[in-house]
């Protein structure tokens, strides 16, 4: 299949096939297409993390609405935001890049100089609706690459951010909880979506050709 048919092919899966596992060289390429992606500036003001972990899970389930995909899937992805934009965080994504390029510039410079001056100051709210943001460049990414290794996804927001910090020991850390991913395998015989068709609007109402 062709990277549309695949995209046809994905679906929100509701019901997985909890005895089957995602084998770890998928996950690893889908991590790592969500890693490669595009963020504002290049700082990447997101982390992510992959858990397997049942009780771990269960624990996730109960501040999540009961969701059972979260249980039933294969690796559940969780996308934790920096709660806020720090001088540390902007100089450390600038010094990685100088010491990966190997060189320094006047523009490289006043560039970091600029967020510094605009970003350490800023309500740290605004910063993590920012952070958020990029976090949702990621979670996109992460739906296509699973797609294109034929793994079933399920983009998920309907869980208490707070609880599922606490659960994670996600404040200490500097972080909060934005969006989840559970990666799988489809139980084709349960799920009640798989069987309807797929609905998106139609391109003349969707896409606007300006020449």
């Amino acid at each position: 299949m062709n990277l549309i048919d695949k995209l046809n092919w994905r679906y929100a899966t509701k019901k997985y096939d909890a005895s089957k596992t995602v084998p770890t060289e998928k996950v690893e390429r889908i991590l790592e297409a969500i890693r490669l992606t595009a963020s504002s500036s290049g700082l990447q003001p997101y982390e992510l993390l992959v858990i397997t972990n049942q009780e771990l899970r269960e624990k996730i389930k109960a501040v999540a609405n009961k969701q059972p995909q979260i249980t039933d899937c294969s690796h559940l992805i969780v996308f934790a935001a920096w709660d806020t934009y720090t001088a540390k965080r902007i100089n450390d994504a600038f010094d990685m890049t100088e010491e990966i390029r190997n060189f320094k510039s006047e523009a490289g410079n006043a560039y970091r100089q600029m967020l510094l001056k605009t970003y350490t100051v800023r309500d740290p709210e605004a910063n993590y609706h920012h952070t958020a943001k990029q976090a949702y460049i990621g979670l996109g990414t992460g739906l296509i690459a699973a797609a294109e290794e034929g793994v079933d996804s399920t983009p998920m927001e309907g869980f208490d951010a707070k609880a599922l910090d606490e659960v994670l020991n996600l404040k200490e850390k500097g972080l909060r909880s934005v969006v989840l991913l559970p990666l799988g395998y489809r139980n084709a015989d349960e799920d009640w979506l798989l069987k309807l068709k797929k609905v998106r609007r139609l391109k003349e109402n969707f896409v606007t050709w300006m020449k």
